[in-house]
């Protein structure tokens, strides 16, 4: 009877199997208890070999996915051993191809992505995406096998192994238990004194800078903490210690020095160089509220220097306006030749020198921010530009809210679908807003798209000359003055013989580089120049051409490809894959160099321009051009053409001024050439503004989520 019982001890859920030794059977506890945090370890790991991220924050990562794996193991015990077999091998599955997923995006789109973005991507129509994100899969074949390997052996063999049996629930409170440890642990490491400008102790605490976040803390810790600022608000890297912060200026002149007059000679003109600023008392902002975040702007703003009015202040009052930003374009890839139209009005009005469309978050809209708002977009989610139309923002220096209170007449065009929420957020800019709308492509508000021969689906990519060529009826008749927005789509990657670029494959194929190369010239550039071409035409002969000024810049680089920028420089600007992730710790950032068109046909001589400047200086550039009444201090970017200091941004919080160079990863600064510092001066002048650029970061989120200016103008004045 006895021995009876045994055999049926022996019988294991139905399963009749040899007897264990005790080594066995503990084997087989210990790596059904080790199997997650293994896993997480192990994809991170993986991960950041991969794309080639620093190590020295090994021991973060690991004791955040001991934790994380001991959550995952307590699931994944109470149950019956059916119900555990399949919970461990479908969530080894789906935590494999989520650790897939964000490498594939970060190769693609060079950002990691939270469970926050996922509502912005599933509207970003990511078919458009297809093409490169195929081609992105097969390439990484055999990383995403590696990635996938203990998925795969724990579907195959688990059953064999580790026999998932059921547990009692009071052992289950023993690994959760282990899990806080673990994560106390973590928190532990992460508090001690790191080095570094971003350390794991302040990307712990906020919402930003998600690609730190990854290195230093681990994919899951960064998407736990997504989860988490979702009902818990996220801290911030601000502080309130404001010394004396310039307005991205040093030494500026006070008075301009008087000048000798011969007594019958015309007299000189006088220049006001007084502060763009406008009346607003922000210390009195500051104390009428009891909201911390707008009495922080508040008194951030009015710490800052303002930058003056210049020789060229008001030079285009009461023109018409055009500003194009143009998807995946570079100012290498001009030509006089292939680009007649781009080259002249590059080369012959405003002359930018050393102008950068730097990467931030979220590519195309990031660009979009920096040049619409003049503000640097959060480093996160969500999305700057999305977030103003969802909140309904007021932008209030933005150009088509300026221009709209001076009377102008507003439209703006994207020929392509409502990706990040543009019908919402250029709407609220004060846009009459066109862009594709399947399926309802007669109607008069949005833009008229090429459809195929059935006329039920969009042709891709769009022509941006064709765009132009359907809208400028809209405007060019006017008898006020307009301002228009064009976005341009035919730039957009991938590269190859499709319809926009097979028509000018004759005037490239003689070109000394790849196909795909020869492709991007002619998708990024040439259909861009026969666009503003044909649109210079109709400004003539509706006599309107003298009055407008026209602006244009790139959106941002072709970042997935940045061996055709490579190929049409001649130049190396890392290893292939520095530039695929943009790892901007091993890059040489002239690779965002690019040309920045500021063009009217009313100029005579061009206007060359050395200071160092990106797109956040576009807004208060232009301003400044118009005449336009604007303050100076609460924007991020400078008027390019004041006496201000030149200043760029990068993602990463690298940064270069007319002074020198800034590299967040090696803490060093490098003088430009010529200049010279003392050793102090140069501490100083370093110290002064990293600040001031963590606060040119970070204010954004805080203007917006705020709605600051709405707050300035209408609540505190109105």
């Amino acid at each position: 009877m006895q021995q009876s019982h045994r055999g049926k001890r022996e019988i294991y859920r139905g399963r009749r199997c040899l007897p264990d030794s005790d080594r066995a059977v503990l084997a087989r506890r210990v790596g059904r208890l080790a199997f997650f945090p293994f896993l997480f370890f192990y994809l991170e790991l993986v991960l950041h070999i991969a794309m080639g991220m620093s190590l020295a924050y090994t021991p973060i990562y690991f004791l955040f996915s001991l934790s994380m794996g001991c959550l995952f193991t307590a699931v994944t015990m109470p149950f019956k051993q059916k119900v555990n077999r399949v919970l461990v091998k479908v969530l080894a599955v789906l935590v494999s191809v989520l650790y897939i997923v964000e490498m594939i995006a970060k190769k693609i789109l060079q950002n990691f992505y939270s469970f926050s973005s996922l509502g912005m991507a599933a509207g970003n129509h990511l078919t458009d995406y297809t093409d490169v994100i195929v081609s992105k899969v097969i390439a990484n074949i055999p990383l995403i096998l590696l990635m996938l390997l203990p998925a795969v052996l724990v579907c195959i063999f688990g059953n064999q192994v580790l026999w998932f049996p059921r547990m009692h629930v009071r052992f289950a409170g023993v690994i959760v238990g282990a899990m806080v440890v673990f994560h106390l642990l973590g928190l532990g490491v992460v508090h001690l004194p790191w080095n570094g400008d971003l350390t794991p102790a302040q990307l712990y605490r906020v919402d930003t800078n998600l690609d730190d976040q990854v290195e230093q803390l681990g994919l899951a810790t960064m998407l736990r903490l997504d989860l988490k600022h979702q009902f818990v608000p996220a801290g911030n890297l601000l502080d309130d210690d404001f010394g004396d912060l310039p307005g991205i200026a040093t030494g500026q002149p006070t008075d301009p020095p008087e000048e000798s007059q011969e007594p019958n000679a015309t007299p000189t003109p006088v220049i006001d160089t007084s502060p763009n600023v406008m009346d607003v008392d922000l210390e009195a902002v500051a104390a009428s509220t009891s909201n911390e975040d707008i009495q922080w702007l508040a008194n951030y703003f009015n710490s800052v220097t303002p930058t003056n009015k210049n020789e060229y202040t008001g030079m285009f009052e009461g023109y018409n306006v055009i500003q194009f930003v143009m998807e995946g374009f570079s100012g290498y890839a001009l030509d006089p030749e292939l680009t007649p139209t781009l080259w002249k009005m590059a080369h012959e009005g405003f002359v930018f020198n050393n102008y950068y469309t730097a990467l931030h978050f979220t590519s195309t809209s990031n660009g979009e921010c920096q040049t619409l708002l003049g503000l640097y977009p959060k480093n996160g989610n969500p999305a700057t530009m999305t977030r103003t139309g969802e909140l309904g923002t007021n932008a209030y220096f933005s150009l088509a809210q300026q221009l709209g209170r001076e009377g102008y007449q507003l439209f703006g065009y994207h020929d392509n679908q409502d990706m990040y929420g543009r019908n919402a957020s250029h709407t609220n800019l004060g846009y009459t807003w066109k862009q594709y709308v399947k399926g309802h492509n007669d109607d008069p508000a949005n833009l008229h798209c090429e459809e195929n021969a059935s006329g039920t689906d969009r042709l891709w990519p769009q022509r941006d000359k064709y765009m132009v060529e359907v809208s400028v009826d809209d405007y060019i008749h006017s008898d006020t003055p307009f301002h228009v927005y064009y976005l341009t789509v035919s730039g957009h990657t991938t590269y190859g013989w499709n319809r926009v670029a097979s028509q000018y494959k004759d005037l490239v194929s003689d070109l000394p580089y790849s196909e795909k190369t020869q492709a991007y010239v002619a998708a990024a550039a040439i259909e861009v120049d026969r666009a503003m071409a044909a649109l210079l035409e109709a400004l003539e002969e509706a006599g309107k051409l003298d009055n407008t000024l026209i602006i244009a810049t790139g959106d941002h680089i072709p970042y997935s490809d940045v061996d055709v920028l490579e190929e049409l420089t001649g130049k190396k600007f890392g290893s292939s894959d520095d530039l695929e992730y943009l790892r901007e710790s091993n890059i040489d950032f002239d690779v965002y160099k690019s040309s920045l068109i500021m063009w009217s046909a009313s100029m005579e001589e061009p206007v060359e321009v050395d200071k160092v400047c990106c797109q956040v200086d576009i807004l208060p550039t232009v301003s400044n051009l118009l005449g336009l009444e604007y303050d100076s201090r609460m924007l991020a970017g400078s008027d390019v053409l004041s006496d201000s200091e030149g200043l760029v941004v990068f993602s990463s919080t690298c940064w270069k001024s007319d002074r020198g160079f800034y590299d967040r990863f090696t803490q060093e600064f490098t003088p430009a050439p010529g200049v010279t510092m003392t050793e102090q001066e140069q501490e100083d002048y370093v110290s002064t503004m990293k600040r001031l650029v963590s606060y040119k970061l970070g204010s954004t989120d805080l203007i917006v989520e705020n709605d600051f200016y709405d707050y300035v103008f209408n609540q505190f004045q109105g």
